[in-house]
């Protein structure tokens, strides 16, 4: 189910993004559950599926994502779903450098969250802009 899970994210964060976003979207997810379990559960939970899941994180999980029905039907025929897969099993198995240093959060160029004001990205990886907050 972990797997699964990740793999969905994975997916529906960054289908378009290549090898490289795919894997900047899961090193956020493990550096979500390393700075929780090291507080913890602190704000996003203790596992990968808390994390993934949590309200209002990844937009792909949210109810009103008009693309939460693909995300959960999504199979293993669709290429792009295969590649998260396989990214997926390489970060679980601890096989992928983290090219995001440390980040938490990101978002697309083409938004601008109010969290975002005034940091710097610490990476920029495909049209994602990645994060580490100073409470992380």
């Amino acid at each position: 189910m972990e797997l699964d899970t990740m793999a969905r994210t994975i997916w529906g964060e960054a289908r378009g993004e290549g090898m490289a976003g795919m894997e900047a979207v899961v090193m956020v997810i493990l550096n979500r559950v390393d700075v929780a379990q090291k507080h913890g559960g602190y704000w996003w939970g203790n596992s990968v599926i808390e994390v993934c899941r949590k309200p209002y994180q990844f937009s792909c999980w949210n109810k009103d994502d008009p693309n939460l029905p693909r995300l959960l039907s999504v199979t293993k025929d669709n290429a792009y779903f295969a590649t998260a897969k396989r990214v997926a099993q390489r970060a679980l198995l601890g096989f992928l450098k983290d090219q995001t240093k440390g980040a938490t959060h990101y978002h697309t160029r083409n938004v601008s969250p109010s969290w975002s004001k005034g940091l710097r990205p610490c990476a920029v990886i495909g049209r994602h802009l990645f994060y580490k907050l100073a409470e992380d």
